[in-house]
């Protein structure tokens, strides 16, 4: 990667080499037909990668993201272009009343939710303990973790058997590197509570997990590593290089679909060769 630098919560079209969400690739067969979505961070990266899948794959779309509206409205597009409804719902997940306010908002226009995605993430990378402002803590937990608890809480009440909830966790959760040490201790937790969930929530019919993806280029990496680190990323894993977000979108869309009846409890690892206990 070439060195680069933006400021969070950064942007798809700065980005050098531009990421494959799999605009030209993906290829949908149903297996999410006429369910809803929502997915948060579902603006750009990861996000971007996913709900282009569910909505090939036959799913409604709600797409929650901070304020990068033009990164929205082509993810958006896309939606449009499967064929499939979209909603997209800008602020701060890191306010508990915006989080229950995608899922009221999520419930009045397409009466239910089917799939919940907790994906938006905020990171930041510090050398020492002393260099991590308190607020930039509290920040990354409240977006990360604190998120995932009152979407999923708000959700719930109106997902039917058979609904999934999806926590994006990452090889961090594993294998904590010492200069992220907020955003990895969000992705533990994010593993935690869909383990605690599953069992929470198996008999109303209703499954969580986690993806736990290992380096993936998407905006959060120039926006908040310095240029020379972005650009060695993902050389340490064993393939060698960043994974795609597209490369993203296969775990999140089996997860989701009824394929996966009996999957609750999982971390599905997507990590490019690097273990994940």
């Amino acid at each position: 990667m070439p060195e680069q630098q933006q400021t969070p919560p950064g942007t798809t079209g700065e980005m050098d080499p531009a990421p494959d969400h799999g605009e030209q690739s993906y290829r949908g067969s149903g297996r999410l037909q006429d369910k809803v979505a929502v997915i948060t961070g579902g603006d750009s990266g990861i996000g971007r990668a996913v709900a282009i899948a569910y909505a090939r794959e036959g799913a409604d779309v709600v797409i929650s993201y901070l304020k990068e509206d033009e990164d929205a409205a082509e993810t958006a597009s896309w939606v449009e272009k499967a064929g499939r409804r979209v909603l997209t719902i800008a602020g701060d997940v890191a306010e508990p009343a915006h989080c229950r306010d995608i899922i009221a908002r999520t419930v009045e226009e397409f009466g239910r939710v089917d799939i919940l995605v907790s994906n938006a993430a905020f990171q930041m990378s510090r050398d020492s303990l002393a260099d991590i402002p308190d607020e930039e803590w509290d920040r990354t937990l409240a977006t990360n973790l604190s998120a995932f608890f009152h979407l999923a809480k708000a959700a719930v009440p109106h997902m039917p058997r058979g609904g999934s909830i999806i926590g994006t966790s990452s090889i961090n959760s594993d294998t904590p590197p010492p200069a992220l040490l907020p955003y990895s201790a969000t992705k533990a937790g994010i593993a935690n509570m869909t383990a605690a969930m599953a069992q929470m929530l198996a008999s109303k019919g209703i499954r969580a997990n986690s993806v736990a993806p290992g380096p993936i280029w998407t905006p959060l990496i120039p926006s908040t590593m310095p240029p020379e680190q972005v650009t060695a990323f993902g050389q340490d894993v064993p393939m060698g290089r960043p994974g795609q977000p597209a490369e993203l979108a296969a775990p999140f869309v089996m997860l989701a679909s009824d394929e996966a009846s009996y999957i609750s409890g999982a971390r599905i690892p997507v990590t490019g060769g690097k273990p994940v206990l």
